[in-house]
């Protein structure tokens, strides 16, 4: 490879895991990150069996592992508690591995002790780049460097892919969310979404009694949704969601957002992760395209070919697969905002079949 010189701009989970994917192949990566020091999140995650999968190909399964708790299986219910369908994963994932949830900040520390070598310089970003055979980056602290390769791993609203591709900007898809973790709920030991009429309410077990909790609303106005009290909301859902309401009053809001960008690629700079292909949560995938981004980009930087050649062959690879991925979260936003009653007998009847579906193409390797 003709690329020793990279910038990773992000050390998020896309971003830390790309350093240690090339440093698994002999190649130190330089990370800036904006943020100025690393603030512990307080959300979690649920990684589907093909996000442990790309954990262990990363070297650090075992490590992340420790720290998270099975989910065997996913049960969707009416917002009364009323059962809908009791998907087990064993039979979704056979053969895979299995899926677990997890801290993000344990994720997070997890990847950063695997690039413990890789330097990072915190709160910095990117202020301009002259894109060409060799990059040129201007920082926020007025130096600047020159690269073989930069990638932008900066998330949904990324700076690197404004500079190098002009945009598009971020495409809100019609949902506000409010992420939580709450404690003392040792009788919550899985997955559990509850469904009602344009609105949500995930719990997944973190172990110990912790519980991951994610809540969504069908808005066109999540500003007004930000400012007002989300949980009246959810008042009339089954419990245990209103004693997990009660620890919610530091819940992190956020509008749903969707990224399609027209190119992930501008001679030698690279998009990956929520930079290229943001989606919907629903398929709880977000993770695990960032992880397998950073596994292929790697495997095709160090391929015997040139740079351009090798993101090509990583564009190819990997479009297919994230398109699926972003196709599946508007089918399932589809079912579920179908009215109540279909909804619920489409779920009772067909839940399994539809999850099969959804997942059947990620089974195989990235």
């Amino acid at each position: 490879m003709n690329a020793s010189r990279v910038l990773v701009v992000g050390a998020g989970i896309a971003g830390l895991a790309l350093a240690r994917a090339l440093c698994q192949r002999g190649i130190i990566a330089e990370v800036v990150e904006r943020a100025t020091d690393w603030q512990p999140s307080g959300t979690g995650l649920y990684l589907p069996a093909n996000a442990v999968r790309a954990l262990h190909e990363l070297g650090i399964g075992p490590a992340a592992t420790a720290h998270a708790n099975p989910i065997g299986r996913q049960r969707l219910l009416n917002h009364r508690g009323r059962l809908l369908a009791n998907i087990d994963l064993d039979r979704i994932w056979d053969g895979v591995g299995g899926c677990v949830a997890i801290q993000r900040a344990a994720l997070h520390e997890s990847l950063r002790q695997a690039t413990a070598e890789v330097p990072v310089r915190l709160g910095t970003s990117v202020t301009d780049l002259e894109i060409g055979g060799a990059p040129q980056v201007t920082f926020s602290d007025g130096s600047t460097g020159s690269y073989d390769l930069v990638v932008g791993a900066d998330g949904v609203h990324s700076t690197i892919r404004n500079l190098a591709l002009g945009g598009p900007p971020a495409t809100y898809v019609g949902q506000a969310s409010w992420r939580f973790v709450a404690d003392g709920f040792s009788d919550i030991t899985d997955w559990t979404v509850m469904l009602g009429r344009g609105r949500t309410f995930l719990t997944v077990s973190l172990g110990q009694g912790v519980v991951y909790c994610y809540a969504d609303l069908n808005t066109n106005d999540p500003a007004t949704a930000a400012s007002e009290d989300w949980r009246r909301a959810f008042a009339g859902f089954a419990a245990p969601v209103p004693l997990l309401l009660d620890q919610a009053t530091e819940a992190y809001f956020a509008p749903i957002e969707e990224m399609v960008a027209p190119a992930w690629t501008a001679r030698r700079v690279v998009l990956i992760g929520d930079a290229a292909h943001a989606s919907s949560p629903n398929m709880a995938q977000g993770a695990a395209m960032a992880l397998e981004d950073a596994l292929v980009l790697a495997e095709m930087l160090t391929a015997d070919q040139p740079v351009e050649q090798a993101l090509a062959g990583y564009v190819q690879r990997r479009e297919a697969r994230v398109t699926w991925v972003q196709e599946q979260t508007h089918r399932r936003d589809r079912t579920r905002n179908l009215p109540t009653t279909l909804r619920n007998l489409t779920l009772r009847l067909a839940a399994e079949r539809i999850f099969r579906s959804n997942y059947g193409p990620l089974r195989d390797l990235p």
